[in-house]
């Protein structure tokens, strides 16, 4: 860190969290990290499937190819996921920690500091004063915790929790490519396999910027040309090597 883990885990915990554990904004990007991870599974799997479909028109290759894609990429997400978090909660529990020392050792200089916290945050000298002193008494230790740095002590993020977010929301992504392009005839399934992800893109597209205040268009936009030019590469490539078209 560039800084002190003490201002930096707290710019983050304020930018992302909107205020601590368990609000609205932490909740929102849960929501948009699974919209995100299902946005994977479909442009991932879709490439493949389209890509095996440009060699051969084999059902049970292609099917067989996108099983296996959808569950190394499942695997792989919530793998680098759970690494991810655990780092981030081994800091985070490290950084309790630390609070919990100090409120031991230094129980009237940790409540300046949460006096100053709270008058960096537009509280007057004397109301911060009186406030830090009153959440002292209740629980300081998630007084402090929560206010310097937006954690909450019984609440610490879940490397297994996100582990598993992120692998169902890749698989749900996943599916819909597998499903559209093993059901479909033949003489429509790379078609209608394109069609049914591009919608779906537009749909994460569109529902990311919103829980992100983005422009909708333009985010709807970026992962469409994004599928569209996956499924092109991987069917052009599949139809130089492969056998017969689909």
């Amino acid at each position: 860190m560039a800084q002190s883990g003490h201002d930096e885990h707290e710019h983050e915990n304020g930018a992302h969290n909107g205020g601590g554990p368990g609000s609205i904004g932490n909740r929102l990007n849960w929501l948009r990290a699974g919209v995100l991870g299902a946005n994977d599974g479909i442009v991932s799997v879709a490439g493949i499937v389209i890509g095996v479909a440009g060699a051969t028109a084999d059902r049970t290759t292609i099917l067989v190819s996108g099983v296996a894609g959808l569950v190394a990429g499942a695997f792989s997400m919530a793998g680098g996921e759970y690494t991810s978090v655990s780092t981030q909660r081994d800091t985070e529990a490290s950084l309790v920690e630390a609070e919990k020392r100090e409120l031991e050792e230094r129980p009237e200089a940790a409540e300046a500091e949460l006096a100053t916290s709270l008058q960096d945050r537009g509280l007057s000298e004397e109301t911060a004063q009186n406030a830090a002193r009153e959440l002292s008494r209740r629980n300081p230790l998630r007084a402090h915790a929560v206010v310097e740095y937006g954690l909450d002590p019984d609440e610490l993020t879940n490397p297994w929790q996100a582990a598993l977010s992120s692998f169902l929301a890749f698989t749900c992504g996943a599916l819909l490519p597998l499903l559209a392009i093993t059901l479909l005839p033949q003489g429509i399934r790379v078609i209608g396999c394109a069609v049914a992800v591009i919608a779906a893109l537009a749909l994460t597209g569109f529902t990311s910027a919103k829980l992100g205040g983005a422009p909708r268009g333009k985010a709807m936009l970026r992962v469409m040309a994004v599928g569209a030019a996956t499924m092109a590469a991987t069917y052009l490539i599949g139809s130089a090597f492969g056998v017969a078209t689909a």
